[in-house]
């Protein structure tokens, strides 16, 4: 019987690229085509209801249901032309995926038949069974009810005959069991602090808003060898595979031409993208063989989480559909680069200025340097939790690996904001000079320069930097939900421009003219906040020991860096922004403990069956072979010249006995670790248990399993090989 692994990679070879026929119109004219926006509004809404759901999107008014029934009828009326049936709350629940659950727009007429019925009502709030999500102990099993409840600032859109409704999930007892409730929150917050320190620049300015570009690395592996890899079909990456001869070491990949069959993959799936509103702007070869990225245009934060997680889905959808699987796992393959999800975030003003831009003006350039200083506070007095924010068992493999940011938070500004943050520190006081009914400030060091956007290089190798007019979060896993981590930087920022403003203003009540003030309290702040800056290698060894030094979080443990959740300041900090609660952060804590055992846990247990069921007969019926082979050439020949022509071959069989005799015996004691592991009942230690004494298994027998795979006939390997998976035909 042939090697299933030769017929899957045969039936790899010969897939043709599927031509994908794009619209007849521009982009730009069938952009938004299937989402309801303010076009839709404005012409399926009676002009004053229009009017009024505008001033709840963007001022947050209260929606009377009176409204929101006019709302939802012009919804119907424009779902139902553009062929939908059905309509669904869609939500971001706590498994890092999202959650819908379809009712047909159908409602009986007491005439014996039944009609079209969509009100607002069925829009604002449905009634979702909230006991089958993870909640961490708020809800019981028994305690079903929970409420979805419509997000009116992420517009609803058409997937397939289905209207989707964006909304945010809490439990029935008010808890947020979602990403987007406590996101929105963060946002009102940095809005709000953000306000108010911008009205000491500009009295004018009356809203801030967050923004978020964010960029999606993935792998493509044809659909037929990922099939026949159970860890890749079962854990989304390989848990075994030895290093193909050629992979990324001669850079030829990144930025390189895109293969066919991707490239038609890419047109299908950005054409579907623009269609919902994605405005997808970048696409290209990344560093890997077979990692591809796609970057969007910004938008506001909480609409931009909402568009990558219908995008992370869309990419699954599409990639089937052209013989592909996506992966979106941050280390599919050892030995190659990782994929991240890298989120690009600032803060506007509602009259157009971009806070984190450099100004043109010594005034507007003290505003800029307020808000990168408050940023870089944020990150230092949170750089733990910013980390937890982060951190997962997908993604710990990646970060710190000599390809990513380390495990290790620190911010790069470059050489002219450092030098400029440096003369501030250390100078004297400012002198000021009025000018047109406004303050010029001149210090008494060389005037804040004309900074440019691209005023500095740019570090890979750090996770938070500043790029110009933006801060980069280079550590987001690329399967995250990146509202975990933006709703850590939001409060986190807030919380900093809060007590910034608290400070200046209490300096101005005490007779500080107000630019005086600011200098003083951001003199203060610079210096507090210096241990988070670092412009060197942040893949050194030499700044692991730095950062220790320094005070900055260094650990490296998943389940104990989720712990920054529970610290005191970090409980404070939600709470007086209003975006957490502590029993909803220690609920939280539960889920990702329990998700991290669960994920080593299944880990385990594929790699024991592979080991067991694939490796070790493979590994084993191959010795057979050589033995058998051994034993003949012994009948064959003399003594002595047997001996010669076996000491290769008995050499190979005492090989591949050390490595099953290691394989089989610490694939026993893994699951005896497992056991001891699973009788603890505290998802913290549990957690850990599997951190420390299951998950180091699984790279010790990998090895094994790796060196096997050098030695046994190619024939016989039934596995796709490193080779086969990484390079599309």
């Amino acid at each position: 019987m042939a090697n299933l692994r030769f017929i899957v990679v045969e039936e790899a070879f010969k897939k043709q690229a599927l031509e994908v026929k794009a619209p007849e119109e521009r982009p730009s004219e069938y952009f938004g085509k299937y989402v309801f926006n303010q076009e839709k509004m404005f012409k399926y809404l009676p002009t004053d209801i229009y009017q009024k759901l505008r001033d709840v999107i963007e001022n947050g008014a209260f929606l009377d249901l009176s409204v929101a029934d006019q709302v939802a009828a012009g919804m119907k009326k424009w779902a139902m032309e553009m062929g939908a049936t059905h309509c669904t709350h869609w939500f971001q629940p706590l498994t890092e995926g999202t959650a819908e659950k379809h009712d047909a727009f159908l409602e009986h007429d007491h005439k014996g038949g039944v009609i079209e019925n969509f009100n607002g009502k069925q829009l604002v709030q449905q009634e979702p069974d909230a006991s089958s999500f993870p909640s961490g102990g708020i809800r019981s099993t028994f305690e079903a009810r929970g409420y979805s409840a419509w997000d009116p600032s992420s517009p609803v859109f058409i997937i397939g005959d289905t209207l989707m409704i964006p909304t945010v999930f809490i439990a029935y007892t008010g808890e947020a069991l979602d990403y987007k409730a406590p996101l929105k929150k963060s946002l009102a917050a940095v809005d709000k602090a953000a306000t108010a320190v911008c009205q000491y620049f500009d009295p004018e300015v009356r809203h801030v808003q967050a923004n978020l570009g964010w960029e999606q690395e993935y792998f493509l592996v044809d659909e037929s060898l990922y099939v026949a890899r159970p860890d890749l079909l079962l854990t989304g990456r390989t848990l075994m595979g030895h290093d193909s001869a050629k992979n990324q070491q001669m850079d030829d990949h990144y930025f390189g031409a895109i293969p066919g069959r991707v490239a038609e993959f890419m047109k299908d799936l950005e054409i579907q993208a623009l269609e919902l509103g994605i405005p997808c702007k970048t696409r290209h070869n990344e560093v890997a063989p077979n990692q591809f990225e796609l970057a969007p245009i910004y938008e506001e934060c909480n609409l931009a989480v909402d568009q990558n997680m219908l995008l992370m889905t869309l990419m699954h959808k599409t990639a089937r559909k052209h013989g592909f699987r996506c992966l979106l796992h941050e280390k599919p393959f050892k030995g190659i680069n990782g994929s991240g999800k890298h989120c690009n975030w600032s803060l506007s003003t509602n009259n157009g200025i971009l806070l984190h831009a450099p100004g043109k003006t010594p005034a507007e350039s003290l505003r800029f340097i307020t808000f990168v200083v408050e940023t870089l506070m944020a990150v230092h007095k949170h750089n733990g939790l910013i980390k937890a924010s982060i951190m997962s068992a997908t993604n710990q493999h990646r970060l710190g690996a000599n390809e990513a940011p380390p495990a290790i938070i620190s911010a790069f500004v470059g050489s002219q904001i450092t030098e400029v943050l440096n003369k501030i520190e250390t100078s004297a006081d400012a002198e000021l000079s009025a000018m047109g009914g406004s303050h010029n400030i001149k210090l008494d060091i060389p005037q804040i320069p004309d900074l440019r956007i691209d005023n500095t290089d740019r570090n890979r190798t750090s996770p938070f930097a500043f790029t110009g007019n933006r801060f980069e979060f280079r550590a987001v896993g690329s399967s995250a939900n990146c509202a975990s981590a933006m709703l850590v930087l939001n409060a986190a920022v807030a919380e900093a421009l809060t007590n910034f403003k608290r400070r200046v203003d209490a300096l101005i009540s005490g007779g500080e003219d107000k630019p005086h003030a600011i200098l003083k309290v951001l003199r203060e702040d610079i210096k507090t906040c210096k241990p988070i800056r670092f412009e060197g290698n942040g893949y050194s060894e030499e700044w692991k020991r730095e950062a220790k030094a320094r005070g900055l979080d260094c650990e490296t443990s998943c389940p104990v860096i989720i712990d920054r959740y529970l610290d005191q300041s970090s409980i404070d900090m939600f709470e007086s922004m209003h975006v957490m609660k502590e029993y909803e952060l220690r609920a939280r804590n539960e889920i990702k403990w329990e998700t991290f055992t669960k994920k080593i846990q299944i880990e385990a247990r594929v790699f024991g069956d592979l080991a067991m069921n694939h490796i070790i007969p493979v590994a084993t019926r191959y010795q057979s072979v050589l033995i058998d082979n051994v034993k003949k050439v012994s009948q064959v020949f003399d003594k002595e010249e047997a001996d010669k022509l076996n000491a290769d071959n008995i050499s190979l069989i005492r090989r591949i006995s050390r490595h099953t005799s290691y394989i089989t015996e610490t694939v026993q004691k893994m699951i005896d670790a497992r056991k001891v592991a699973n009788k603890v009942e505290n998802t913290r230690q549990k957690a850990i248990l599997y951190h420390d004494t299951v998950a180091p298994y699984l790279e010790s027998i990998r090895y094994h399993i790796d060196k096997l795979e050098l030695i046994v006939e190619d024939e016989m390997w039934t596995l796709p090989k490193y080779r086969e998976l990484l390079f599309i035909r």
